[in-house]
């Protein structure tokens, strides 16, 4: 198990293959299902970054559907890789594809 974080998920950055953000239908089954419950939510695994930043690697859905939702609401984050030369500018934060 990595080391448990909590964060505003709208700072997460985005991986290079959900760069557009949540499934659209995915996002909304979630929504319908968990409304912005956080309460038994698993946390976002992601990888950090020797800047300090977060690459969500499992749980785009979920961080998206907190932010949209919940604006200001910390989430639990799990680090399970660290990547000390990795720059993440190129890729979207979360609030940017709310």
């Amino acid at each position: 198990m990595g080391r448990l974080l909590k964060v505003d998920p709208g700072e997460l950055f985005l991986p290079p293959s959900r760069k557009t953000g949540a499934d659209p239908f995915k996002l909304s089954e979630q929504i319908r299902q968990y409304g912005d419950q956080l309460e038994a939510m698993p946390p976002v695994q992601v990888t950090q970054t020797g800047e300090g930043d977060f690459m969500i690697n499992d749980g785009v859905t979920r961080a998206i559907r907190i932010a949209k939702l919940r604006p200001g609401a910390t989430i639990v984050i799990e680090v399970i890789d660290e990547r000390p030369s990795w720059s993440l500018a190129h890729l979207p934060r979360v609030r940017e594809r709310l």
